[in-house]
């Protein structure tokens, strides 16, 4: 190979490349992993901006009227994204609550006759949505199963699952969510709803789905992985908003949790498209508190008002609160550690051996949680209905399935409810609503309110991890506004002089578990605050989710963290391990033998390092007159696939072109480079060359980065990792330390205005040290 003949000095230049499972040496846990989930291997994304000659070039040719024209284009953007999620949840929270309210309508209709006749129904029902659901996630679109955030953060950190943003992923994502939310499974669909705000932003990046005829070319505007990634971040922020109705709160999530990449151009669109999706929610929830929806009202989308409970709090109150939160930490610590071990083992053992296991899984776990949310409340003894107040507008009984407390279920008496089947035998919305309630005092029994969330939670950790779309903010709402309101009975018991509410406690277990779970604060407290409309309680929830997060950090990772290891996604965290402080760059190398072109390549040696190695970037080596070798650039993979694919630059001699008299013919628009959305480009082993085509040569100089990013040897490893992290790179170049200092930029250097002369600003800045 002709590499082998060029100095053995050029070994000096090492590169640094992204330590990822799918461009190096897969683990065989990590590729069975990822072919079980229905996608490639994952690969890196590159976020910088590569300057070679055919950017420079169509850069050059563009003026101000296209820069404004992609700014429009950019908020234009902004706009559809809101309106295509907003209109994506009103869809599905119509379709689930309307499901839940057909099914809990006919079960109560016959079990007047026969309860066993009414569970029969009622676990038929359910069992049909599920297989529905996973049927779709399984034969149609594998990557659409789970929440899909994990993915979208990796996505956000730089690394590209195969099939996460694809459009099939987002029909499968949108039907999925409501079998597997309508069936009565312990997930919520508010995971989903980010992940298909992400496909719905991606999609309008690359103008539309080329695969289904669904493109539009006026719309395939942006090329980069760096203005796609901000349109996903739109979509994240945009989801969360739907979810919740909370706009401030889908730019925070969008900002803490999902990005790992920030500027103040894209804060302002993403609460800009957040504001739009607030607006389309309100719009359809007030069209349809007419009566134009079927079963879904007021009580269809999360939203919880207790801005009628409790309004003050003592001092006497903040050690149960603080209880609450170390209880948050714990169980959410250990319901993430749960859900690590079962899914590992799901996806070692069982979705090994194919799609109809996956099916038969989901439809156990469907029977299971329909006899048991069933079942239970048959087990408990109804209690006698409380005296309501002559202007309370809640009844007692309430039927089950619809929006209020005291549901009437089992019971011999008309004047009773089952507090059990309040909470069990009801849509998880109007189960959370029951439990933030106010002034329903003696409602639950600790009894119930224990088993509810032993059953509860069990359900939630074998639930997680199915092949189905499922989220885990509602039924870690369920889950910690249970153990809260059972703290809350207790001091509403032992504390009998205040004014307290337990659905107040119900709401700070709630934002304890998430926090103890997901490991959120600002946005998550943000979020508390804006779907239950209480800013009083603001400093109560900030203190939960302060203690829940510090116990929860005490035994392992976030729940999206966990998950994205157990997917094999390499997600490099905010900040440098701190050994990294004790290494260099040229140590991270680990001696690893450099592959690199020369400036002229023959065709065939080309081919011949592609097909013998996994490696998505290469260094481009160049001699000068004294037979110095220069590092001229870096090219990429996917460049010199499209490069021998359309063979419009193969050339005959090895001599070089003259970048510098521009007499070089543009044959390729620079979107022909682009790889496409979440897909696996080329291969190649899809290019095919004649042995004419393989003595060819081909100069490299004119597709190459010629400024990579680059760092001395002797670099500390934390510093290489910021840079890499906070700019989103994909390579970068270890050398030796140079020789020789051309010039040294400081901030009047950077301050140049359009069509300004750099002398007069010295003058100006005189007064500046640099």
């Amino acid at each position: 190979m002709f590499s082998s003949s060029i100095q053995n000095g050029l070994e000096t230049a090492k590169l640094v490349w992204s330590r990822l499972p799918a461009e190096e040496v897969e683990s065989e846990e990590s590729s069975s992993t990822r072919k079980s989930n229905g996608g490639g291997a994952a690969e890196s994304l590159d976020y910088e901006v590569v300057e070679n000659y055919a950017y420079r070039e169509e850069q050059a040719q563009r003026g101000a009227l296209y820069v404004a024209y992609t700014v429009a284009v950019k908020w234009f953007f902004a706009l559809l994204i809101g309106v295509g999620t907003g209109l994506a949840a009103v869809f599905i929270n119509l379709a689930v609550e309307n499901f839940a309210g057909w099914k809990f309508a006919a079960t109560f209709s016959l079990i007047q006759h026969s309860y066993f006749v009414g569970f029969l129904v009622y676990t038929l029902i359910n069992l049909a949505l599920v297989l529905s659901s996973v049927f779709i996630v399984t034969q149609f679109a594998p990557a659409a199963a789970g929440s899909g955030i994990p993915e979208i953060k990796g996505y956000l950190n730089g690394i590209d699952t195969h099939g996460i943003l694809l459009f099939r992923t987002l029909i499968g994502k949108i039907f999925g969510s409501i079998g597997s939310v309508g069936g009565g499974l312990a997930l919520g669909k508010e995971g989903p709803l980010v992940h298909t705000g992400a496909c719905i932003a991606s999609l309008f990046g690359q103008g539309g789905s080329t695969k289904y005829h669904l493109s539009l070319r006026w719309l395939q505007v942006f090329k980069s992985d760096r203005d796609r990634r901000d349109l996903v971040t739109c979509g994240c922020a945009a989801g969360v908003a739907a979810a919740f109705r909370a706009p401030v709160g889908g730019v925070l999530f969008a900002l803490e949790e999902v990005t790992s990449w920030w500027r103040s151009q894209l804060m302002w669109r993403v609460f800009f498209t957040s504001a739009v999706v607030a607006v389309v929610v309100r719009i359809a929830m007030r069209w349809c508190s007419s009566g134009k929806c079927g079963h879904f009202g007021s009580g269809g989308f999360i939203i919880w008002d207790i801005s009628g409970g409790q309004d003050d709090y003592s001092f006497e109150e903040l050690f149960p609160m603080a209880i609450i939160g170390i209880i948050g930490g714990l169980l959410g610590a250990l319901f993430n550690q749960l859900t690590f071990l079962i899914t590992y083992w799901r996806r070692k053992y069982l979705h090994k051996r194919g799609s109809k296991v996956k099916i038969i899984e989901a439809c156990l776990i469907s029977l299971l949680t329909s006899a048991i949310s069933f079942g239970l409340p048959l087990l408990r003894k109804c209690s006698p209905c409380p005296e309501m107040e002559a202007n309370s507008d809640m009844k007692c009984p309430r039927p089950p399935g619809m929006y209020g407390n005291y549901v009437n279920f089992y019971c011999h008496k008309e004047k009773e409810y089952n507090d059990l089947a309040t909470i069990f035998f009801n849509t998880q919305d109007d189960a959370i609503r029951n439990l933030f309630s106010a002034k329903t005092f003696h409602e639950y029994t600790a009894k119930s309110l224990l088993t509810f969330l032993a059953m509860f939670y069990t359900l939630a950790v074998v639930t997680f991890g199915t092949a189905v779309p499922a989220g885990q903010f509602v039924p870690g709402i369920m889950i910690g506004s249970t153990y809260g309101r059972l703290v809350g009975m207790f001091v509403v018991k032992h504390y009998k002089k205040l004014n307290v509410e337990e659905g107040t406690y119900a709401l700070l277990g709630a934002a304890s578990f998430l926090g103890g779970s997901m490991r959120m604060t600002v946005s998550l407290c943000v979020i508390m605050v804006e779907i239950t409309n209480n800013l009083q309680l603001l400093p109560l929830i900030m203190l939960v989710l302060l203690i829940s997060k510090a116990v929860g950090d005490a035994f392992n990772h976030g729940l999206y963290e966990e998950q994205a290891r157990l997917r094999g996604i390499p997600l490099l965290e905010s900040r440098p391990k701190y050994h990294m402080r004790n290494m260099t760059a040229k140590e991270a190398c680990r001696n690893q033998k450099v592959v690199y072109f020369p400036r002229v390549v023959k065709v065939e040696d080309l081919v011949s390092i592609l097909r013998s190695n996994k490696h998505n970037g290469f260094p481009v080596i160049d001699h000068s007159r004294n037979g110095e070798a220069l590092v001229l650039g870096l090219i990429l993979r996917s460049y010199l696939l499209v490069l021998l694919q359309s063979k419009k630059d193969f050339q005959h001699g090895a001599l070089p072109c003259d970048l510098g008299g521009r007499s070089i013919p543009i044959r390729h628009n620079f979107s022909e480079f682009v790889k496409p959305v979440s897909s696996k480009g080329l291969s190649i082993e899809d290019i095919h060359l004649s042995p004419d085509d393989l003595e060819m040569y081909i100069d490299l100089a004119p597709f190459l980065n010629p400024s990579p990013y680059i760092v001395p040897e002797d670099t500390s490893l934390s510093k290489a990792y910021s840079l890499f992290r906070q700019l989103g790179l994909r390579h970068i170049f270890v050398v030796p330390r140079p020789s020789r200092v051309t010039g040294m930029i400081t901030r009047k250097d950077l301050l140049l205005k359009e069509n300004e002369d750099p002398a007069t600003l010295e003058l100006q800045a005189t007064s500046v040290r640099v």
